[in-house]
C-alpha cells in the first residue's frame, strides 16, 4: 500500500482523500535541513510515537513507542545522533516529543534521509494540525483523519511525496 501525498494539501490512501498540510515553501526534490520543504520521494513509514496519556494506546500494524517527558529527535547536523532519536539533553539540537499543544500526540517518523547525512534534512514526520498551518517540512493532519490513517497502514506501507 502507498500513500500519496501529491500536493500541498492533499493524502490519498486507498478510497480515502483526506486534507493535510506541507511545509512552508511546498515540496522540493533536495530538501536542506531548516529550508521549510517537504522532501519528494518515495519513504517508508518507520514508527509510530504516541501520547498514551492523551490518545491512549492506538492500534495500528507498525511499531510503536509510547511518547515519554524526556523523548526528542535530533535535528543538529553536526551531532552523532543526527536525525534519530534522542533524551532530552539540550535545547539546541532536538524536536521535542512531549510537548503541551497536541501536535504531537501521534508521529509517525518516516524513512528520509536514514543515512543521516548532515544538513539533507531531520525530524520528517506525519504528525497532526488543527487548523492546517503550514509546517517546517513535516506532512499534518488532522486527528481523525491521523486515526483513520492508522487503522489502513502496515509495516509494508509506504508514502510517496510530490
Amino acid at each position: 500500500m502507498i500513500i500519496h501525498v501529491p500536493n500541498k494539501n492533499t493524502l490519498i490512501i486507498d478510497e480515502y482523500k483526506l486534507k493535510c498540510c506541507i511545509g512552508k515553501k511546498g515540496l522540493n526534490s533536495n530538501k536542506k535541513e531548516g529550508d521549510f520543504t517537504t522532501p519528494m520521494g518515495l519513504f517508508h513509514l518507520k514508527k509510530l510515537y504516541y501520547r498514551k496519556d492523551r490518545v491512549g494506546t492506538p492500534e495500528c500494524r507498525i511499531a510503536k513507542k509510547i511518547i515519554k517527558r524526556d523523548m526528542a529527535w535530533c535535528d543538529d547536523p553536526n551531532h552523532k545522533k543526527y536525525n534519530q532519536e534522542i533524551k532530552v539533553n539540550s535545547k539546541n539540537l532536538k524536536e521535542n516529543f512531549h510537548r503541551k499543544d497536541q501536535r504531537y500526540d501521534y508521529i509517525i517518523t518516516i524513512s528520509h534521509n536514514e543515512k543521516k547525512i548532515p544538513g539533507n534534512g531531520s525530524a520528517v514526520f506525519i504528525h497532526l494540525t488543527d487548523d492546517y498551518t503550514p509546517t517546517a517540512g513535516c506532512i499534518a493532519l488532522r486527528r481523525k483523519d491521523f486515526e483513520i490513517l492508522l487503522k489502513l497502514i502496515n509495516e509494508k506501507t509506504k508514502i510517496k511525496i510530490g
